[in-house]
């Protein structure tokens, strides 16, 4: 079994709180709860009408730790694990696992706040699974992070599971945030976005294209992001920079919903991206963001990575060999502190130029990564 690169963290932050593990539905986040669990009767899902009532009841096994999974489909969840852990914690590690945004599903009054660490499981990268070859990249790629479909090995099963996870997230994960009146809608809205990736997002086309509300479309992708079907990049904007002020681009967490190949590869390097900074986030208390530049005199660069607010990394993606991006050059000039990268998926040329601009393959660039 592939040992998750947050183990060791989770068992480090369970003896001090509370830990939260979310991330998108079959993720891993179940597997990695129970590599933790030294009795199976620590783990309670409320998706498990004995387990729930085993919840509701407060009948919790006379184990050192507990874990709840899905717990934030009960109302009062918040005010439950804020009872739980002020009276047992001194005895009972707990561990909270959820397919859902659980950092932003907390709401003010009873708070949980000092209670808890959050962490967040993502997909399978290239570095955690060890990969170094062409070929094996290209396996990721088509067969997505995931670990059902990615261990596989088919291509054909990864496609089953792909249209059947998106359904799942349709029909069921997001009735879980609301109640949605219009699923068929819904999934058209679903079906409609892998064909947007890498573009800014205008939630006044798609209002149009499905002819519904603006306030609609809008509330309808932040359920998406609230259950981890997709994840939106913010522009990166500077004084020195005439950058887009509003214009979000959006990913997606299983990226072989994107068909254009040059579309998916930039999806699967947003995916890697995010999972660093969210480690750099959760783990080492950076205030790392994932941003993308792009500005009023249409100059574009796919991925910019900031800490404090202040670009550290810029990252170009491109299919195969190509001059330097003239947007890597503008940019260099404007920060020339920070690190540039165009990275190719296909291409064999690996060079720094005069202006230290990195040309670098894939497969070498997400090895500095987690």
């Amino acid at each position: 079994m592939l040992k998750r690169y947050l183990q060791e963290q989770v068992e480090k932050d369970l003896s001090r709180k509370m830990v939260f593990i979310s991330g998108p539905r079959q993720v891993g986040k179940t597997t990695l709860a129970l590599s933790l669990l030294k009795n199976e009767a620590s783990y309670l899902n409320w998706d498990i009408p004995a387990h729930r009532e085993a919840i509701l009841k407060r009948e919790l096994p006379l184990t050192d730790i507990w874990c709840f999974d899905e717990i934030h489909k009960y109302t009062s969840w918040r005010d439950y694990l804020k009872g739980i852990y002020d009276e047992f914690h001194k005895n009972h590690q707990i561990l909270v696992t959820g397919s859902a945004r659980l950092d932003l599903l907390r709401k003010s009054g009873d708070s949980l706040q000092g209670r808890y660490h959050h962490l967040r499981l993502h997909p399978l990268s290239l570095k955690e699974l060890g990969l170094t070859s062409q070929d094996e990249f290209f396996k990721l790629l088509t067969l997505g992070g995931f670990p059902e479909p990615y261990f596989s090995d088919s291509e054909l099963e990864a496609k089953r599971w792909s249209t059947n996870y998106r359904s799942l997230l349709v029909t069921q994960e997001s009735s879980s945030i609301e109640t949605i009146s219009d699923l068929s809608k819904l999934e058209l809205l679903s079906l409609r976005l892998p064909e947007l990736v890498g573009s800014p997002l205008s939630i006044n086309a798609l209002r149009e294209d499905l002819q519904i509300a603006h306030k609609t479309v809008s509330r309808w992708m932040n359920i998406f992001e609230n259950i981890y079907m997709l994840f939106r990049l913010s522009p990166f904007g500077s004084p020195l920079i005439r950058a887009v002020k509003k214009e979000q681009k959006h990913y997606h967490y299983d990226w072989t919903l994107v068909q254009d190949m040059g579309a998916r590869f930039e999806n699967m390097i947003a995916s890697h991206l995010l999972k660093w900074v969210h480690f750099q986030r959760d783990v080492l208390g950076e205030e790392m963001e994932l941003r993308y530049f792009r500005d009023t005199d249409g100059r574009e660069v796919d991925f910019c990575v900031t800490n404090n607010r202040k670009p550290q990394l810029f990252v170009e993606c491109k299919w195969g060999d190509g001059a330097t991006s003239k947007h890597l050059h503008y940019l260099k000039k404007k920060f020339p502190d920070a690190r540039y990268y165009q990275v190719s998926a296909t291409g064999t040329k690996e060079f720094v130029n005069k202006d230290s601009i990195v040309h670098i393959s894939a497969v070498a660039f997400l090895q500095n990564f987690i």
